[in-house]
């Protein structure tokens, strides 16, 4: 993987698709995006002062919250492309952070915005750091999304069906010890008919309610709205995410 360059406010890494980030079109998996985001993201946080390493050392931690990932296109095996990520501040309890996919001709193939929180690791509670806002300078920032990941829910009166249920794994767990975020979009998406799961998406939203960790059983379940489908997971039938599929 190439190292991460700065460029103004944004920070940008020159990428080639690999096989095992793609499915049996070559495409690359919605999935595969998250991570690639999920990395770049340390490293800008990082490399602003505000990273991993840094909230560690006072017992925090970044959590990702909200996700909406728009694809006009999908990179396909061995294309080369472009990620770009940049902070966009604070809005609440959230700081923003989007992200644009480029090709190789900087056509902007895939954008996404994320909301993002901070934890205090010891209590798994939000906090606010007292300094984070004063390293977080937005002035002349663009938007790849401009609107704020949205909050998702099944709709009213909806009467999902059940499709299965995953316990958490040693495979799932991330660096702060709760399941990775891309885990859950990579359960959802097992949840789908094959021939829909491989259809193009569109649109790609994801909620974080409650993490889980080792050994919880999460149940699956599955829901069918015109051109969407959502899956939410639940644990003691609380949801603790949900995932909205736009094709």
């Amino acid at each position: 993987m190439t190292p991460v360059r700065r460029e103004g406010y944004k920070f940008c890494q020159d990428l080639r698709v690999p096989c095992y980030q793609t499915n049996r079109q070559t495409l690359l998996k919605p999935a595969a995006f998250m991570d690639l985001a999920q990395e770049i993201a340390y490293w800008a946080a990082s490399e602003l002062g505000f990273g991993y390493d840094t909230l560690h050392l006072h017992h925090t931690a970044w959590v990702l919250s909200r996700l909406h990932i728009h694809f006009e296109d999908f990179p396909k095996w061995r294309e080369d492309v472009s990620l770009y990520t940049w902070h966009k501040g604070a809005e609440g309890l959230f700081y923003l952070r989007d992200y644009d996919l480029r090709n190789k001709d900087g056509k902007s193939v895939i954008q996404g915005t994320s909301s993002w929180v901070v934890i205090d690791e010891r209590t798994r509670r939000f906090v606010r750091p007292e300094d984070l806002q004063n390293l977080l300078n937005t002035e002349g920032v663009d938007h790849a999304i401009a609107t704020p990941a949205p909050k998702i829910q099944l709709p009213r009166e909806a009467q999902p069906e059940k499709v299965g249920e995953h316990t958490v794994a040693y495979s799932d767990l991330d660096l702060v010890g709760h399941t990775n975020n891309v885990r859950y979009v990579v359960w959802a998406m097992d949840c789908l008919p094959l021939e829909e799961a491989e259809k193009p998406v569109r649109d790609l939203y994801i909620n974080f309610n409650k993490e889980t960790t080792h050994g919880e059983n999460v149940e699956l379940y599955r829901l069918r709205e015109g051109n969407a489908w959502y899956v939410e997971g639940r644990v003691e039938g609380k949801p603790c995410f949900v995932v909205k599929l736009e094709y």
